[in-house]
């Protein structure tokens, strides 16, 4: 049997990059967008999968405040959750839905999981981010002690906010997976995979534009734009969800 080859972390969704990813070989694309409601990822996942390129829906939650921020990647959610939830309140809520919970870039840039993080959420995180081309390569070492001192099994991803950045890095499974569901399993499971990536000069300039792209992402400025003053649409106490994060909001 083959093996099912998934990018599973990237920001950007279009002709273009379902074309490059197939270039690329790759089975799958986990599409997780800042700051979107489910159902218009749910909507355009189902829009541009088909049956050559499987596109599963997910969401990096930003959790906590503006000064002890933390995402966790979810992939498989069957109900919404929205950002700014405390870090406890998110894990709790993703374990009731029986999520795949990923760790993504741990301990990078003061917006990640960390050691203290893994060790008390242990139960409920399925995989910790091993490689990642925002990361200078000290970052990668740690993630990769952190899986090892953890015990966790690796993840690795494009993490492409620029769709030139799509399949730079994948997931290989080593067993063919035929759906959402069954890529979720996987990670719930521990399924056996491989991290790999793409090496030489074109790939290190990748590795530099994504991280040059953090310059707006992680600014006040852009935080307080859009996330506060226009009340996200992922904003706890936005009327789509009903008042049922209010206790737990953190704004």
């Amino acid at each position: 049997m083959s093996e099912f080859r998934v990018d599973p972390h990237v920001k950007v969704l279009d002709e273009r990059v379902v074309a490059r990813a197939r270039r690329r070989g790759l089975d799958a694309l986990v599409y997780a967008p800042h700051f979107t409601r489910l159902p218009d990822i749910e909507s355009r996942a189902r829009r541009f999968s088909d049956g050559e390129l499987l596109v599963v829906p997910g969401r990096e939650l930003f959790t906590g405040s503006w000064r002890n921020r933390k995402h966790v990647l979810a992939v498989g959610l069957s109900e919404p959750v929205p950002d700014f939830l405390s870090l406890g309140a998110t894990m709790r809520e993703l374990d009731r839905q029986s999520a795949a919970v990923l760790a993504p870039h741990p301990e990078f840039a003061t917006v990640s999981l960390d050691a203290a993080d893994l060790g008390r959420y242990g139960g409920v995180v399925d995989a910790v981010e091993v490689y990642n081309p925002k990361h200078w390569r000290r970052h990668n070492d740690r993630a990769r002690d952190l899986a090892r001192e953890t015990g966790l099994p690796a993840f690795g991803s494009s993490y492409a906010h620029l769709g030139g950045s799509v399949g730079e890095v994948w997931t290989a499974f080593e067993e063919p997976l035929d759906s959402a569901t069954a890529l979720v399993e996987a990670f719930r499971e521990g399924a056996a995979r491989r991290v790999f990536r793409r090496r030489g000069r074109s790939h290190a300039l990748r590795c530099r534009a994504e991280f040059a792209h953090l310059a707006w992402e992680n600014t006040w400025e852009k935080f307080e734009r859009v996330v506060l003053r226009g009340r996200e649409p992922t904003h706890p106490r936005h009327p789509a969800y009903g008042g049922r994060f209010e206790d737990d909001a953190v704004y």
